[in-house]
């Protein structure tokens, strides 16, 4: 009877990103225009405020708009507050002044500026206020509402509004899931110059999802997000690269992509290239500078950073080993639904590495991974039904995770269910 062994290897961003938070799909994106109700032209009143908190995809302002990382946000507000007091009826004021109150977090202070212009049809505070309204952001929850106000703003041709409702159909937030819309919608955006759509339909070629696989597509929309500055559309490509998923694998052209994801403070461009700096891949070799990425991820808040971080504190690569910092990083990245984290936590419980073992706590984070199809995990879930460890004794439930874990190849699996289908035969019934 075996368990598989603890998950070791570093990992790299490999899967779509989730549509949440979206604040931090919207800010590392460049910034939203007004849409087309909104003049290119303002009063003196408003002057400060358009410099401060204009947004290059506004008309009459694509060479003086402000990204949103790069927006003095205090400045910003500052004055927006005085143009909003000198002109109480400027949408275009109002609309600002969210803009900038969103953008420093101030999502409840933001919510009444961005009603009151949504309610005369402003697109840029349709657009922010559809995304709130998704995630209950500064506003109570109502997704339908906020996918419906994306779906206006997006029909009306204003791009991000196109992207976020390309999200919403992605991940059926609002709105029944469709990846062929969410396709169309992405497809729109991102040949009206949305940075961010262009990596969104690329991933969507990469996948498969609503339109015909092709990794050649998906490159060349990658391609594009990255002329574009996209730290998505970069760390897309540099994976590309990585795995040679477009042709021959490029290691250094990677760590170049990720880099400059990482320079614009891109979490999995951190991570990416604390990998690429840890397997000495397109860089020399260099397990420290690795560990500092590494951290910096984990620091914000990425659980695949602090899966990568607590896996050099265990095997003390870069950093002094300490396993009690790995198991309180494996513990913060589980909460939040990592399964490799979950599965390494179960197992350093079931074997009283460096805690004291509880195979019920053991089995409770291995449960978690098992559910998430984690292979390794369904197998370990197994293994404790079939022996009563933290958990009461099942050998149906335990025949039902093995083969879980047999049907994606998991050696150990298929051996259980051979061993045990062995052991019936010979007495009729398994003890």
């Amino acid at each position: 009877m075996k368990m598989a062994r603890l998950a070791v290897k570093p990992q790299s961003f490999i899967a779509k990103p989730s549509p949440g938070p979206r604040r931090l799909l919207l800010a590392i994106a460049l910034s939203f225009a007004l849409g087309t109700n909104a003049s290119a032209r303002v009063g003196s009143g408003l002057d400060d405020c358009a410099s401060l908190a204009s947004s290059p995809y506004e008309t009459g302002f694509e060479n003086t708009g402000v990204i949103l990382r790069e927006m003095n946000v205090r400045a910003a507000i500052k004055a927006c507050r005085i143009a909003v007091e000198e002109n109480p009826l400027s949408m275009q004021a109002h609309a600002w002044l969210g803009r900038a109150l969103w953008n420093d977090q101030q999502s409840f202070e933001a919510a009444p500026h961005l009603q009151m212009a949504a309610l005369k049809d402003n697109l840029l505070a349709m657009t922010i206020l559809g995304e709130m309204l998704i995630d209950g952001d500064g506003v109570e929850s109502d997704p339908q509402r906020g996918a419906e106000m994306l779906r206006v703003a997006a029909e009306a041709g204003f791009a991000p509004a196109q992207n976020s409702y390309g999200l919403a159909l992605d991940f059926g937030d609002g709105v029944d899931q469709d990846y062929v819309e969410a396709s169309r919608w992405y497809r729109r955006a991102a040949l009206s110059g949305f940075p961010r759509a262009m990596t969104n339909i690329g991933l969507m070629y990469e996948d498969g999802l609503g339109v015909d696989q092709d990794y050649v597509a998906a490159f060349a929309w990658f391609e594009r997000a990255v002329e574009n500055n996209d730290p998505s559309g970069q760390v897309n490509l540099g994976r590309m690269y990585d795995q040679g998923l477009a042709g021959e694998i490029n290691y250094r052209r990677a760590a170049e992509l990720y880099e400059l994801a990482a320079e614009q403070g891109n979490l999995y461009g951190l991570n990416n290239l604390g990998l690429m700096y840890e397997l000495g891949r397109g860089v020399k070799q260099d397990m420290e500078k690795a560990v500092g990425l590494y951290m910096q991820a984990a620091d914000q808040g990425l659980p695949l950073a602090r899966y990568n971080l607590a896996l050099s504190y265990i095997n003390g690569t870069g950093i002094e080993k300490n396993v009690a910092r790995a198991i309180e990083l494996y513990r913060e990245a589980a909460s939040e639904g990592h399964s490799l984290s979950q599965y390494n936590l179960g197992l350093l419980y079931i074997e009283g590495i460096e805690v004291k073992q509880d195979y019920e706590e053991g089995y409770r984070w291995t449960l978690m991974a098992a559910r998430q199809g984690y292979a390794a995990a369904q197998n370990n879930v197994g293994y404790l039904l079939e022996n009563g460890f933290g958990v009461e004794k099942d050998l149906d439930r335990a025949i039902e995770w093995f083969g879980l874990a047999a049907e994606q190849g998991n050696e150990l699996a298929i051996e259980a269910l051979q061993r045990l289908s062995s052991a019936k035969g010979a007495s009729g019934k398994i003890k």
